[in-house]
């Protein structure tokens, strides 16, 4: 594994309790490539997606996300690798108690920032850059869908993450908004070189922004060239 690997999983099996929902997976994502990950419903796209964040512990084979050993990992030092990480999931999960702006504070004091101008500067940068900067005040109630999951972004990419993991993001926004939240989330990852596993069930969005994809299957987890239908 080269410094520029982010994820590598070697014969890797994937358990929820006791059900292994997939077997012998190898997978390889490099820094700065973007990987749409898809698979039908029930396929193990989530569990695999869990694994990489440490939701799920990985019981057999050879694990390692931006250097984290994932066999190894413990309550200690499970956050540390959730510091290099970014999530963004298709429910906005914003505290509906605060506004936009304290949103991204609250995420990044979770994360150790305590600077307040730093946090300051951090938020209003990623703000502006997901289009968003004259809605900070706003609650999330008050805006878009679109926008929540703008903010959502930004809030995946305050820590300058190595990996950004989506799951179904753009599942509850219509086709249009869909389009402008992977666009934007493809530019600001290229822009800072990170890595992102973007699961999806709109072949749509496939079809007209093509990027390599990894497909869930039959309890196995295959780069698309390579599947037998």
């Amino acid at each position: 594994m080269t410094e520029q690997t982010i994820v590598n999983l070697t014969d890797v099996n994937i358990f929820q309790q006791e059900n292994q929902v997939l077997q012998h997976v190898n997978l390889n994502i490099s820094k700065g490539e973007f990987v749409y990950l898809i698979g039908k419903t029930g396929s193990g796209k989530s569990s695999l997606l869990k694994t990489l964040y440490a939701a799920i512990p990985l019981k057999t084979g050879k694990g390692t996300v931006s250097g984290f050993d994932l066999k190894k990992l413990n309550r200690r030092t499970i956050p540390l690798l959730r510091r290099k990480l970014g999530i963004v999931f298709q429910d906005f999960n914003l505290l509906d108690d605060r506004n936009i702006e304290e949103n991204l504070y609250f995420a990044l004091r979770a994360m150790g920032w305590n600077d307040k101008l730093k946090m300051t500067t951090r938020t209003n940068e990623l703000l502006e850059r997901v289009g968003l900067k004259d809605k900070n005040k706003k609650m999330p109630h008050a805006i878009s869908g679109g926008e929540q999951q703008r903010v959502v972004i930004a809030r995946a990419l305050l820590n300058h993450p190595e990996l950004i993991i989506a799951d179904e993001p753009t599942g509850n926004l219509d086709p249009e908004t869909s389009d402008e939240v992977l666009l934007l989330l493809r530019k600001l990852a290229k822009e800072n070189d990170t890595a992102v596993l973007f699961a999806t069930h709109d072949y749509r969005i496939l079809e007209n922004f093509p990027a390599r994809i990894v497909r869930c299957h039959n309890g196995r987890v295959f780069d698309e060239e390579d599947v037998i239908v």
